[in-house]
């Protein structure tokens, strides 16, 4: 079923290569663009979905995958974002498990790789987009345009709209996804091997298969399934070579269209009800394992998705298609985050950005009329394919079907930009043989441009390397968006400039006076500086915007116990408590109050739920025994002390309290073995030294105590107690030695 060759490919500027040789040159280029991304860090969402994520860990059950989102949480949860990949999840696990811990380098490397490969796969279906299925006296597909492929896979493998999804580590979702996109496309095509007969005969298998490929990549990422639509186009447009144009002006002038029996022969109906029954089939399963529902997305998520206005939520959509064409067109304005007032609404049909998405549609419909309207059968098929690769795999990401939890995310164009490249690369050889005059000029332009994406590539990786240099990166993309100044006040808060950070936090809450968030982060960095009126204020406009904010609560009830509003904090903890059932350091903070009023039973309660709820929560064990032990309840506190330490079996400080407790109850050997093995761990801690020394004063081993009394002073000269306990035993010694 051979197809005729491609007119304009001999005037494509790149010389003629084999197919290995080409794929290697393609994955080459891939390599080079992302390379840099090797070492980087774990960078905003990789906190959530891998840092904090308990399916990658060795200690929880591989299932759990399948029953989780992409970011842990339960499906079933309504706080889910719904986002089941567990395809994807796994592969994080292996890296984990490979890596034997949170080590970035695997995780990036193994991104690179997909994507190199991906982009050498992209010649394979690049050339069948273009020539069709013919095959050579070997059963290879033939590529009718080498050199056209060849460009588009090249364009591809440098887009830097790709950065977010090789450089980011949670866009492997994305590469994983079209790499098994690619080869469910690539599958369908063998169920033609050899080319149809004339009874229309197809392999059924491979369809299947094709199916089973199609699902393995909405298990990546729910965009996979689009590959469906690919699928049927290429069976319409290509295997049973139907003109759409003339198919439609049948329709419109009443003529007899195509009889059902042609169809019926060509075996279109069979193929298309197979992938009809199997892609409901999976939309089905996705919806049951979704469990509560869609997720639910908040206006600061997609503002325009919120609008009551039909015709002005509209034209923001499509001003936001605009600008995802832009982003393709042009990638230099690239941000990790475009909501929050990065694209400020459009709220009247006055407003001049209107010409953008009115230029969007008169290219889109210029190019559909091109692709349905010329003589050239080459030409029309080439067009209508990559208007479909750029279009479909898009259309999850387009509000149309469902509401999306964002407003732009440079990681959904992944796999649209390979119909972006596809038309670019046409669009450059149809000039070359149009206007041949100008075939150096053209050949130049098309090289500068690839040195450009390259380069950009190259930068924009970097930037992905740290969180510091990702969200100042944006300051200027996005200067409006208070996600961004919100996500540079957290970076320069965790590495301690937290003067710099209330600036910038300042600045989100300025520009969305609503950003809880914000609020609740800036509040905690206040109580920290004792500015605990201000501190108060800000978390209490937290909660009152978001009632069930369980974490702006339980830092509303430590400000308020810092001020001495005992009352009002209990309260607030016990919102929060109501709001997250299952909120450790809550019932510690809440443990600490009761403390702080000599509600000793209260406070024990408290921090016993902590420590059900967290077996591992270390403080809440250690103020248990050290409160047991200031109340005289010594025999309880070794109890509760040594339970503490068969779950935590290497923390100094239950170790020192558990100690402090035996030397009170005389057990002087088993004091001084928890002491040493304190020591042993945390050598530096003046305080166990002091409490050693103490130990072995009253035990008699004088020597001992004087040793330990002067290491502790060593460390600390102004440790409490300890330089008149260590007069004390220097007076002992002297009368000691003294006939």
């Amino acid at each position: 079923m051979g197809l005729s060759e491609v007119q304009w490919d001999h005037h494509i500027p790149l010389p003629k290569l084999g197919p290995i040789q080409s794929k290697v040159i393609v994955g080459v280029v891939a390599l080079v663009c992302f390379i840099n991304s090797y070492d980087g860090d774990f960078v905003f969402d990789d906190s959530e979905a891998i840092v904090n994520n308990k399916d990658l860990r060795p200690a929880t059950p591989v299932a759990n995958i399948w029953s989780n989102d992409f970011w842990g949480s339960n499906l079933s949860s309504n706080s889910s974002h719904k986002s089941y990949r567990p395809l994807t999840v796994f592969t994080f696990r292996l890296n984990y498990l490979l890596a034997g811990g949170l080590h970035p380098v695997g995780f990036h490397v193994l991104n690179i790789v997909l994507h190199a490969v991906i982009s050498a796969l992209m010649i394979d279906v690049f050339s069948i987009l273009i020539g069709g299925l013919a095959y050579d006296d070997k059963s290879r597909i033939v590529n009718h345009a080498p050199k056209t492929s060849l460009l588009s896979a090249l364009l591809f493998a440098a887009h830097p709209i790709h950065t977010e999804s090789v450089a980011g580590i949670v866009g492997r979702a994305d590469l994983l996804c079209a790499l098994f996109f690619q080869l469910s496309f690539l599958t369908y095509c063998k169920a033609f091997h050899r080319g149809r007969d004339k009874d229309g005969s197809f392999s059924v298998q491979w369809v299947v298969v094709s199916l089973c490929l199609c699902a393995a990549a909405m298990l990546c990422k729910e965009q996979g399934i689009t590959v469906l639509g690919v699928n049927a186009a290429f069976d319409v447009l290509v295997i049973c070579n139907v003109n759409v144009y003339e198919l439609s002006q049948r329709l419109l002038l009443r003529k007899k269209p195509l009889h059902v029996g042609e169809v019926w022969q060509m075996g279109l109906l069979t193929r298309l009800a197979l992938m009809c029954f199997g892609g409901v089939l999976m939309l089905y399963a996705r919806w049951r394992i979704m469990g509560t529902g869609p997720p639910e997305f908040t206006e600061v998520d997609n503002p325009a998705s919120f609008l009551d206005n039909v015709f002005l939520r509209i034209v923001n959509y499509n001003y936001y298609y605009s600008l995802n064409a832009w982003l393709l067109l042009c990638p230099w304005w690239l941000c990790f985050d475009w909501s929050m007032g990065c694209v400020p609404l459009i709220k009247s049909a006055a407003d001049w950005r209107m010409v953008w998405l009115l230029l969007l549609w008169c290219v889109l419909i210029g190019l559909i009329s091109q692709a349905l309207c010329s003589l050239d059968s080459q030409r029309r098929r080439t067009l209508t394919l990559s208007l479909v690769l750029l279009v479909v795999p898009f259309l999850p990401a387009c509000n149309i079907f469902f509401r999306v939890g964002f407003v732009i995310a440079e990681r959904v164009l992944y796999l649209s930009s390979a119909g972006y490249c596809l038309l670019l690369a046409y669009c450059l050889g149809h000039c070359c043989h149009r206007w041949r005059r100008y075939k150096s000029l053209l050949c130049a332009s098309a090289l500068a441009l690839l040195c450009m994406y390259v380069a950009r590539c190259a930068l924009r990786s970097h930037q992905w390397r740290t969180e510091q240099s990702l969200f100042t990166s944006a300051l200027t993309v996005c200067p409006l968006n208070a996600k961004v100044h919100y996500n540079v006040g957290k970076n320069l808060a965790d590495r301690g400039n937290t003067s710099a950070a209330i600036r910038y936090y300042r600045t989100a809450v300025g520009l969305h006076p609503t950003y809880v968030h914000a609020m609740n982060n800036l509040g905690n960095i206040l109580k920290e500086r004792n500015e605990l009126t201000e501190a108060e204020q800000l978390l209490s406009k937290a909660v009152s915007i978001q009632p069930d904010f369980a974490a702006a609560w339980m830092n509303l009830g430590i400000v308020q116990n810092s001020l001495q509003k005992f009352n009002e904090a209990e309260q607030s903890y016990w919102n929060a408590i109501r709001f997250r059932r299952k909120y450790p350091d809550c019932y510690y903070n809440l443990g600490r109050l009761y403390a702080d009023q000599h509600r000793h039973i209260d406070a024990l309660n408290a921090w016993r739920n902590a420590t059900l709820l967290k077996p591992e929560h270390s403080l809440a064990w250690n103020n248990m025994v050290i409160l047991l032990d200031n109340t005289g309840n010594l025999g309880q506190a070794e109890v509760i002390g040594r339970e503490a330490l068969k779950l935590l079996p290497n923390d100094h400080t239950i170790m020192f309290s558990l100690a402090n407790v035996l030397g009170k109850l005389e057990k002087y050997k088993e004091s001084e073995g928890f002491f040493l093995q304190a020591l042993h761990i945390n050598p530096s801690a003046a305080s166990c030294h002091g409490n050693l020394a103490v130990l072995y004063h009253r035990w008699g081993k004088l020597e001992l105590a004087k040793k330990h009394y002067e290491l502790s002073l060593k460390i600390d000269p102004e440790a409490p107690g300890t330089k008149d306990n260590y007069n004390m035993l220097l007076r002992k010694l002297d009368q000691a030695r003294r006939p």
